[in-house]
């Protein structure tokens, strides 16, 4: 098998203030370390490998399933997607990751990657050698429990969509998603770009592509979002979140 695809070198698309020395703002890890008093420059005198890659095109693997795992890596600008090929060959989308979120935690269990990494559009990472930061989380408590949140986030996601929901309710609760999970890094809670496709998001939500055109036209004419292209604006987040209710409380 190959290994992943993790270009050296710093990245001229970062989303926001991090560098060779200081977390960027978005980064999943930066509370839990900078609770501890330890900024990247104090991780690499530990030798915790912190390195920024990229930029990934769109189209780009980072990893392919069956990749050796040694390392996970925090969305810095753009967004990822993870997806498996089934035997038929038709691909199931499993996620969508943006700036600040990890992606490789599911590789820990049998140290390959379980599935597929693509970009969807320019992607810079940081890079973290999984052995160090393990060995890092076995004496930082607040980064220990910070990984196991986000592996609980992720098998959580997973759980709400097993459920027998209706389009309208699917829809409401991706949106109401994507907008929380922006709005913990700093960016709009409001208003935001679909960086994924229409048949991504009907695949992982278990839609046909063109139902997600038809919900979105409806929430449209309903006056519950406003949609121009890729961006959607959320108009009437109250009764989003009434419609998404059963789907987020599971």
């Amino acid at each position: 098998m190959s290994r992943p695809v993790f270009p050296q070198g710093n990245s001229n698309v970062a989303a926001d203030d991090g560098d060779s020395l200081n977390f960027c703002s978005t980064c999943a890890f930066s509370q839990a370390c900078l609770a501890q008093g330890m900024n990247k420059g104090d991780l690499l005198q530990l030798h915790v490998l912190v390195e920024h890659v990229g930029p990934f095109h769109p189209g780009d693997h980072v990893f392919r399933k069956g990749d050796p795992f040694d390392a996970i890596a925090a969305v810095r600008a753009g967004t990822v997607k993870t997806y498996l090929v089934d035997r038929d060959g038709h691909e199931r989308v499993l996620g969508f990751h943006l700036p600040g979120e990890v992606i490789g935690l599911d590789a820990i269990d049998d140290e390959r990657y379980p599935c597929n990494a693509v970009a969807l559009d320019t992607v810079a990472l940081c890079r973290f050698s999984f052995p160090r930061m393990a060995e890092l989380a076995a004496r930082l408590p607040g980064l220990q429990q910070q990984l196991f949140r986000l592996l609980s986030r992720d098998i959580g996601a997973a759980m709400r969509l097993a459920g027998d929901w209706s389009a309208d309710q699917r829809m409401a609760a991706f949106l109401l998603g994507l907008s929380q999970r922006l709005a913990m890094r700093g960016f709009s809670p409001r208003r935001f770009q679909l960086t994924m496709a229409r048949t991504d998001i009907g695949n992982y939500l278990r839609l046909a592509p063109e139902t997600v055109s038809r919900v979105l036209k409806r929430f449209q004419d309903e006056g519950l979002v406003v949609v121009d292209r890729r961006e959607v604006e959320l108009s009437d987040v109250a009764r989003l979140e009434a419609l998404a209710e059963p789907v987020l409380r599971v």
